[in-house]
């Protein structure tokens, strides 16, 4: 316990605070301001908790991104999964999946219906699933970045060790360096650095985000999930900014060495390979997610039913795509915490724990236009 709070230690952020302070006012002649893009969802979490938008200098916006893997994916994966339940599968999946609205309801609302739909704490439960009735096929929601893909992947291994021939993953992985390049390639959104996330970066490393930061002179400070580590991170990047640098700065090397984590990646090099998938509010992005290969193709849901993840339909009205790229924050949803709420919601930016909508709504409401 002390060991946390002395992340929290309100005697170390008030210096913090002033240098954010004496660093906005250095690039006080900045148009438009300094717009910050925190990419993962407990950054988003942890600023919304602990109030830390209120010791930023006027001039500078903290701007949630594409860092919630259950926000970033299309409704047409949740129409999928729903149709393969229809079709007598039994529907493995992280709680968090389950009120997430596809096209025309959400897996809850279909078990609710009768459809099998199992909640997993582990991806070992599903296979676990799959023993139990050999006679049923299982589909595991293989969703997830950097973070998740290995241990979810490794559901192959396991089943390929104890011949499981039940157990397929219906995969919707996804890789954070080409979302930061996209949100980049967007003159529209206008962002001047990244707070980096700190789980993928445990995965990917710094060496991950140096294309980015290279192609681009952005700042990208990877920093971790308390109060004084986000801190820490915004005076990083803003001192870059006021000196004229762009480069990646390690601010969590507690956790994050330069090459990552080896051994995961090799798990994810072995059983997957680069792909173009989908996300919402992006669009299809080239090579920025991670398909089963060839050889473990018996593996992958949508070859084993013959069925194809399309794009779905979203709920009209729902901004849950323009807050995952930074167009906007939550509370410009005309929906925000009127039609869409966590207890109703009707997009997915409500739904997840690290969503920015769910953010908002419990910490924020209120604070902003």
């Amino acid at each position: 316990m002390r060991y946390i709070e002395a992340f929290r230690d309100p005697a170390v952020a008030a210096p913090l605070r002033d240098r954010l302070g004496k660093l906005g006012t250095a690039l006080a002649g900045k148009a438009g301001g300094v717009r910050i893009m925190e990419v993962c969802g407990s950054h988003t979490m942890a600023v919304a908790r602990y109030g830390l938008r209120e010791l930023l200098p006027p001039n500078v916006a903290l701007i949630s991104g594409p860092g919630c893997p259950v926000c970033v994916t299309a409704p047409g994966y949740i129409d999928t999964a729903i149709e393969l339940a229809g079709r007598g599968a039994t529907i493995a999946s992280f709680g968090d999946m389950l009120q997430v609205p596809g096209s025309a309801g959400s897996l809850g609302e279909a078990r609710a219906g009768g459809a099998r739909v199992a909640v997993c704490y582990s991806p070992r439960a599903a296979l676990d699933l799959a023993k139990a009735d050999p006679s049923r096929e299982v589909v595991f929601l293989a969703i997830g970045f950097e973070t998740t893909i290995a241990p979810v992947v490794s559901l192959v291994d396991l089943a390929l060790r104890e011949r499981v021939v039940n157990l397929s993953l219906l995969v919707s992985f996804k890789l954070v360096p080409p979302a930061l390049r996209a949100v980049l390639s967007d003159p529209e959104l206008k962002i001047d650095a990244f707070l980096c996330p700190a789980h993928v970066s445990a995965i990917i490393g710094t060496r991950g985000y140096e294309p980015v930061a290279r192609a681009y002179a952005k700042p990208c400070v990877i920093a971790g999930f308390e109060p004084l580590d986000i801190l820490y991170g915004l005076c990083g990047i803003l001192a870059q900014l006021a000196e004229g640098r762009a480069t990646v700065e390690n601010l969590y090397a507690r956790v994050v060495r330069e090459d990552g984590n080896p051994v995961a990646r090799a798990v994810m090099d072995r059983f997957l390979r680069p792909a173009s998938v989908r996300w919402r509010g992006l669009g299809v992005l080239p090579d920025s997610g991670l398909v089963l290969r060839d050889e473990f193709g018996a593996f992958d849901a949508e070859k084993r039913f013959g069925i194809t993840v399309g794009a779905g339909r979203e709920f009209p009205g729902c901004l849950c795509g323009d807050v995952i790229k930074g167009k906007c924050i939550p509370t410009q949803c005309p929906l925000f915490a009127k039609r869409c709420t966590p207890m109703d919601p009707v997009g997915p930016c409500m739904v997840s724990v690290e969503g920015s909508c769910a953010a908002y709504y419990k910490y924020e409401r209120g604070k902003q236009p």
